[in-house]
């Protein structure tokens, strides 16, 4: 069984993409914020990340770059999945190291296909 974090600001979205992953078996946290996933991801190591880039505070991209900066976490996958459809925040995701990149709106095929 694998652990999925989802690291969403919108509940409904959030809810969702939970609702997708237990479906699959997975074991699922949810983090409202970035800086909500990280204080999570210092005691709890999810097998994967998915996680919305637009997000008060801490976004997406910043939570990735300090991921990346932590030992216990660099190792940990990061998926995007997001609204900004743009090709430099594409571009931007994989230089952070980002496994996938899905947009907002995604079918439950997309999601199943990560894990």
């Amino acid at each position: 069984m694998k652990k999925v974090m989802v690291v969403e600001d919108s509940p409904v979205d959030s809810e969702h993409l939970s609702k997708i992953l237990r479906g699959a078996g997975c074991t699922v946290s949810v983090a409202s914020s970035g800086d909500a996933a990280l204080d999570m991801l210092q005691n709890n190591r999810p097998d994967l990340v998915l996680m919305d880039i637009n997000m008060p505070g801490t976004d997406g991209f910043a939570t990735a770059r300090k991921m990346g900066r932590h030992a216990s976490m660099k190792d940990i996958p990061v998926v995007f999945v997001t609204s900004k459809d743009q090709k430099a925040d594409r571009v931007f995701a994989q230089m952070l190291g980002a496994k996938a990149y899905i947009t907002k709106p995604y079918q439950d095929a997309d999601i199943l296909a990560l894990i």
